[in-house]
């Protein structure tokens, strides 16, 4: 059961799933059936609001309408909860749609995710995006909350302090050897390979100004993969910067050690999320804060 406008339904769907196909599969109709559906409502508005290509897209127009027709969604499913409408068999239960950076998934992230699936039967497409560029993801409406490095809240979004991820420069001693023999500047740096999760990716740069003040250029891997990195760096790879809560086993084992001991970066964090009234909003927020109160670094240092 459904109380949306079924134009709106299947704009959603080919959004959420990124074809016309995959939100047919959604919503157990043709896909000439949403075909008719999105063009009628592109009619109705009077402008083009999908972008047909693989996968398919908002226009500017669409991520407004988008946004709000998420927040029905979610409102929609607390709404038929609180009349006791019992979904049918082949209906999941609400989904929620995150965007998180790829470390905090990897450390402190699932288990709050993991204690509301157990408690409310909630359903999570989790996007992964870099701290820095997440907020792009809920300002278009893909998301209804995203992890960021960025306090300031989005429009018609409310902002909440999460904690500090404390990055440390680690390498296997090999390396260390190999290429900071003679300490850690702007010429061991500029010439010692790196490794870097994407191109989003500053951290590693951003430490290197914080040591050198220099703009270098060194050879770098890119490694997609927030544990990944720990194993590469245990390799003899490269360098990189890594959150130490994932740093606590390889460096008591030696895998890894510290290049500048006494040196880190702290990446505060946040959680932004729409300005609405929604249960199921309140239960996301108090789990996360609750879970990166455990892992995360509090404002008194804990």
């Amino acid at each position: 059961m459904t109380l949306l406008n079924p134009q709106l339904a299947a704009f959603a769907a080919v959004l959420g799933e990124g074809s016309f196909e995959g939100a047919a599969r959604r919503l157990s109709v043709t896909p000439s059936a949403v075909s008719q559906r999105i063009k009628a409502l592109e009619d109705r508005l009077g402008q083009v609001l999908i972008l047909r290509q693989a996968p398919c897209r908002a226009t500017a127009a669409g991520e407004h309408l988008l946004r709000s027709v998420q927040q029905m969604l979610l409102l929609e499913a607390e709404t038929l909860q609180a009349f006791a409408v019992e979904r049918a068999a082949d209906q999941a239960p609400a989904t929620l749609a995150i965007a998180v950076n790829a470390d905090s998934l990897a450390t402190w992230f699932l288990g709050a995710l993991a204690t509301l699936h157990e408690r409310h039967g909630l359903l999570f497409d989790v996007r992964v995006e870099d701290q820095d560029h997440s907020l792009d993801l809920l300002r278009d409406g893909s998301v209804l909350g995203a992890i960021t490095a960025d306090a300031h809240p989005v429009q018609g979004c409310t902002s909440r302090p999460l904690g500090a991820m404390r990055y440390l420069p680690i390498a296997s001693p090999r390396f260390v050897a190999r290429h900071f023999a003679h300490g850690v500047d702007a010429a061991a740096l500029g010439s010692a390979p790196m490794v870097v999760f994407n191109r989003k990716d500053a951290l590693q740069r951003r430490f290197i100004r914080k040591i050198t003040r220099a703009r270098l250029a060194p050879p770098t891997h890119y490694l997609p993969s927030s544990t990944g990195f720990v194993d590469a760096a245990g390799l003899d790879l490269g360098w990189c910067m890594a959150p130490e809560s994932m740093l606590r086993k390889p460096l008591r084992e030696g895998t890894v050690q510290a290049i500048a001991p006494g040196r880190w970066l702290d990446v505060p964090l946040y959680w932004q999320h729409w300005s609405v009234r929604s249960a199921t909003l309140e239960r996301l927020t108090a789990a996360l804060l609750t879970a990166a109160a455990k892992e995360l670094r509090q404002r008194d240092g804990a």
